[in-house]
């Protein structure tokens, strides 16, 4: 007894059990925020989507912002200038500016992402009477595994201005791949389908005058807190005279090109 007392006693002396109660009694670190904000600014040399050229072979400024929850959840917002409207318009249309909206679910299962949501293309600006707005509405379905994607978007009202065209889909089949060094490859597949189309029952347009396939081939590298990328982008749209992607200055717009730009992600 006389023993365990004195060891007691030397304890509490050299502090050790007071030692030990501050370390329990330290506060627990903050739990991690389930919110997180993201932005990114992008310069690129001509704005390409889905293969199709958005600028005319100029220059694009694109900049959007991301909010996303720990649950899955997410929303955000992407801009760009365009032109290919106002190309086409005869003087007649304004529109200068893509805005897209945008939010949805993923997740994943076992070795399985998922992602599901809703896209919203808005075009401000004037249009003529009687021209097929381009704002289009789409849902979209992905799934991933490794660093291989493919997603399928439906949408549900008329694609992009092209009159009824309701229940165009497309099918995207991509990757990025590590290959040393601190480069990405990043490669794509796609094809966007636009259904026959008629007008106060006339024929406007066949499935096949409007649908095409489009592919993508680039690398990517991050250096000085910028993502770099060049990509080599090609269809096989129709671009001849009086076709689907010929504009108003006699431009194929889904010819071959070299697509390079830099982003800034915060």
């Amino acid at each position: 007894m006389k023993k365990g007392f004195l060891a007691a006693l030397a304890v509490a002396l050299t502090g050790a059990v007071p030692a030990l109660s501050q370390a329990q009694s330290a506060p627990a670190a903050a739990p991690a925020s389930p919110h997180t904000f993201t932005g990114n600014l992008t310069i690129a040399s001509e704005y390409r989507y889905r293969g199709i050229a958005q600028t005319n072979s100029k220059p694009a400024l694109q900049g959007g912002f991301d909010y996303a929850h720990s649950s899955g959840f997410y929303v955000g917002n992407w801009n760009s200038n365009v032109s290919w409207l106002s190309d086409g318009g005869g003087g007649t249309v304004s529109n200068s500016l893509e805005m897209d909206f945008y939010g949805g679910y993923k997740g994943t299962i076992g070795s399985l992402s998922y992602d599901v949501g809703g896209l919203y293309y808005y075009y401000p600006g004037t249009y003529p009477s009687g021209f097929t707005k381009p704002d289009t509405f789409e849902i979209y379905g992905q799934i991933g595994t490794g660093p291989v994607t493919l997603k399928y978007s439906h949408s549900l009202t008329n694609l992009f201005g092209y009159a009824d065209s309701k229940g165009s889909g497309y099918i995207d089949l991509s990757g990025t791949f590590e290959i040393g060094g601190g480069f990405n490859a990043v490669a794509h597949v796609g094809y966007q389908m636009v259904p026959s189309g008629t007008v106060n029952g006339v024929q406007v347009r066949a499935k096949n005058d409007c649908s095409y396939t489009d592919w993508r081939l680039g690398v990517t590298k991050e250096a000085m807190g910028l993502v770099w990328s060049a990509a080599y982008v090609d269809t096989n749209a129709k671009g001849a005279a009086g076709q689907c992607y010929r504009n108003a200055f006699g431009k194929d717009l889904g010819r071959s090109t070299l697509v390079v730009q830099v982003t800034k992600n915060f």
